[in-house]
């Protein structure tokens, strides 16, 4: 198992510890949800400011250029990750590549917003209020790192062979905060709006350099270059 990989594994278990403690949270002090109304987030320190801070420096961290610690997957729009494959690159078929998991990922951006347009739904006639809005949001955050090491519903409709070539990786944070926008208040908008920068990032590295995110062109998402080796229950004997 990889360096990388098992660092995943350590973050999924963090991930897992944060939900039972929301969970526990919910019941032993729903006060302390206080901090999702308006401006609270500024009036009185809580657990939460912690979360907080991590989440923006999750997103933090896939809009600025790292060697290290981040999956290549994440990392594959910046030009130091980029291995421009010897021969000359087919700009059509490029074009065309770029084309066709493009439209694949805003399939998946069109069953997300409805998806998410549920939830939201269930909230504003009050089937769930702001701590199950907040608990969703945490439950994916879990998920996150079970598409990655586990299995992804989302390869069905990509159809992409691994996460390291994966056309929507750092859409992730983007998803995961969606069911929060519906609630308001500084600590959900916050969060959104860096997730919705880091989208931006991420879309328009891929308008500019598109050559960055295909395995015809980087070779450093070949199988065969693979470091981070977090997809072995789906590439391993392309790697040999």
């Amino acid at each position: 198992m990889s360096k990388i990989r098992k660092t995943y594994f350590a973050r999924l278990v963090c991930r897992v510890l944060i939900l039972i403690a929301c969970l526990v949270l919910c019941f032993a002090s729903p006060k302390s949800f206080d901090i999702l109304n308006g401006f609270n987030f500024f009036k009185k320190f809580s657990i939460f400011h912690l979360l907080w801070v991590v989440w923006v420096f999750d997103m933090v961290l896939q809009i600025i250029p790292l060697k290290s610690t981040v999956a290549l997957g994440s990392q594959k729009l910046f030009a130091h990750r980029f291995k421009p494959i010897r021969d000359k690159i087919n700009k059509i078929h490029l074009k065309e590549h770029i084309l066709s998991i493009s439209k694949s990922a805003y399939l998946v951006m069109i069953i997300w917003t409805l998806f998410t347009a549920v939830i939201g739904a269930l909230y504003f006639f009050g089937v769930i209020g702001k701590i199950g809005l907040f608990i969703i949001t945490v439950l994916f955050y879990v998920c996150d790192l079970i598409c990655v090491l586990v299995w992804c519903p989302f390869r069905l409709i990509m159809r992409n062979k691994c996460c390291t070539t994966c056309r929507i990786f750092n859409w992730d944070h983007l998803m995961m905060f969606s069911p929060i926008v519906f609630m308001g208040g500084f600590f959900s908008l916050s969060l959104f709006g860096m997730a919705l920068l880091a989208w931006v990032v991420w879309e328009l590295c891929i308008l500019i350099y598109p050559e960055r995110f295909a395995e015809m062109s980087n070779a450093a998402l070949k199988c065969s270059q693979c470091t981070d080796k977090l997809c072995t229950q789906y590439c391993q004997k392309l790697r040999k």
